[in-house]
């Protein structure tokens, strides 16, 4: 696991402070130095509490939308145009303590991206996402899907 540099926790605090993020109730608690891995907390607060008094589907989708693109975008560079494509989310359990989501990327990922890229235009990779208390059991699954292509010279 790598450490929090002091670039990635002002980012981080960024993240927290962001209005677009912070709607979501979410919190960045750690984004590594390489930005291979990102790890997120949400409570159930007053601010993502539903009608029926658990986390908001809003919020659990919200809370975990931008980080695999983000630490794509990251890790493979300005030569790359890395969009989320689509997202699906799968609420397993009401949500009535604190959830976690990891978010992590391998040298293996970014490699076979990058081979991909050779021979296509374009891939699309997909991410799984799980929200877990912290017991560990899921309260829900996101699936990412990010589209990834080389940039072409303009």
């Amino acid at each position: 696991m790598s450490d929090e540099s002091v670039r990635t926790r002002l980012i981080r605090w960024g993240f927290n402070l962001w209005p677009c993020y912070r709607g979501t109730g979410g919190r960045v608690t750690f984004i590594a130095r390489d930005w291979r891995e990102v790890r997120v907390r949400l409570p159930l607060s007053w601010r993502t509490r539903n009608v029926v008094g658990t986390i908001f589907g809003g919020s659990l989708y919200g809370a975990v939308d931008p980080f695999y693109m983000i630490m794509l975008m990251r890790n493979l560079g300005p030569d790359y145009v890395v969009w989320d494509k689509a997202a699906s989310i799968r609420f397993r359990k009401p949500g009535r303590s604190p959830l976690f989501a990891s978010f992590h990327l391998d040298e293996a990922e970014l490699a076979e991206i990058r081979r991909l890229l050779q021979d296509q235009p374009k891939v699309d990779r997909n991410y799984l996402v799980l929200l877990r208390d912290e017991q560990g059991a899921v309260h829900a699954e996101v699936e990412k899907v990010i589209h990834i292509s080389l940039r072409q010279p303009s």
